[in-house]
């Protein structure tokens, strides 16, 4: 390192000198010019005899003159240099070593230079907004990485703990074959996890791949609602289905399959044994309304703020559930997709999600 400070001031006074050199030319060529001119002028015109001695005596002093103004200009151009390019340069390298080495909260200051505007300026603003950016999606990273470590650890630990027993002889078969169903609601919680986690990050990486196509909204509805028969009918739970025919939407069927089963299973999923679904499918104008309605335990405006953040579980009870996976990747389907969703739920009264997407009329997408 020191090393290569000793080779860094040699090139910065090596570039002072070559400034130097550059300046004595371009000032002893313009003076010298301009003195010549002067003397002939002069010598023209009031007739003045130019003698050697003068012309010796005057080019000294020029001479002195050109390396003093040389060495004005060279000190003020150095100055300049390091205080409106160096500088804010120097800043920038800092900064963006500091980011490479993982800090994420650097900040270019703001200089107020001569030049207010200049690039340097634009640059550090660049700077800034790509540091808070990468700050914010660090944030997320590491958050990200804390619930998938805490919700995996959940189920493996069930299935070690489990297993442990189920190793003991003398445990009797009841006992063996509940510990066993443990261990396998363990491993189908932990497969779901894993499996969500992995569509999650396939969509968040999507941004126009999905293929879109024209096809039945309300086929795609009732082969959904049909898929949790077993669930609904083992809680003895109302099916109450309104959908209308006809209704076309052009879309990816796949990625839209997976928000009606995602907003069909928590409806079933925590709606009380007895409670009502209701699933609707109507059009008003150039939009088709999908709503999964239950009377399940509902959530609280302040959990309703988070409910489409990842691993979000606003309600202990969910916890056993769920994996706080699934609205999350509701959102971000939705999104993709182009259509709108939004929640009304109360505590104790159920919830209603809605999703609102533009549908196809006449086999052609209605304009925006």
């Amino acid at each position: 390192m020191t090393e290569k400070k000793s080779r860094g001031r040699v090139r910065q006074i090596l570039y002072v000198l070559y400034n130097f050199f550059v300046f004595f030319l371009i000032v002893g060529f313009v003076v010298t010019c301009s003195l010549m001119l002067f003397l002939n002028v002069m010598s023209g015109s009031m007739g003045l005899e130019l003698t050697d001695a003068n012309i010796s005596a005057a080019a000294k002093l020029t001479f002195i003159n050109v390396l003093f103004l040389s060495l004005i200009f060279t000190v003020v151009d150095t100055v300049r240099r390091k205080l409106t390019v160096q500088k804010p340069a120097r800043q920038i390298i800092d900064a963006a070593n500091q980011m490479m080495a993982g800090d994420f909260s650097v900040r270019i200051p703001h200089t107020h230079g001569l030049e207010p505007e200049s690039v340097f300026a634009e640059i550090s603003d660049c700077f800034n907004r790509m540091a808070q950016e990468l700050s914010g999606v660090e944030t997320l990273r590491s958050d990200f990485v804390a619930s998938v470590s805490h919700e995996l650890k959940t189920p493996l630990s069930v299935i070690r703990n489990y297993a442990t027993i189920l190793q003991s002889e003398e445990l009797g078969e009841d006992e063996r074959r509940e510990y066993a169903t443990a261990v396998s609601d363990a491993a189908r919680r932990l497969s779901e996890l894993v499996t969500n986690i992995l569509r999650l990050s396939k969509l968040e990486n999507q941004q126009s791949e999905s293929i879109a196509v024209e096809y039945d909204l309300g086929g795609q509805l009732c082969e959904c609602m049909i898929g949790f028969e077993s669930a609904w009918e083992k809680k003895s739970i109302d099916i109450q289905a309104d959908i209308e025919d006809g209704v076309i939407i052009s879309a990816d069927a796949e990625m839209m399959s997976l928000v009606w089963n995602n907003l069909l299973s928590n409806a079933i999923k925590f709606t009380d044994e007895g409670g009502r679904v209701e699933l609707t499918l109507k059009t008003e104008g150039e939009y088709a309304y999908v709503k999964v309605a239950d009377t399940g335990c509902g959530i609280s405006a302040e959990e309703g703020k988070h409910i489409f953040d990842k691993f979000y579980q606003g309600d202990s009870s969910h916890a056993t559930q769920g994996n706080g996976l699934g609205l999350a990747l509701v959102k971000r389907a939705v999104d993709i997709a182009g259509c709108d969703i939004a929640v009304d739920s109360a505590v104790g009264e159920g919830s209603t999600f809605t999703v609102r997407i533009r549908r196809v009329e006449n086999g052609h997408q209605e304009d925006m």
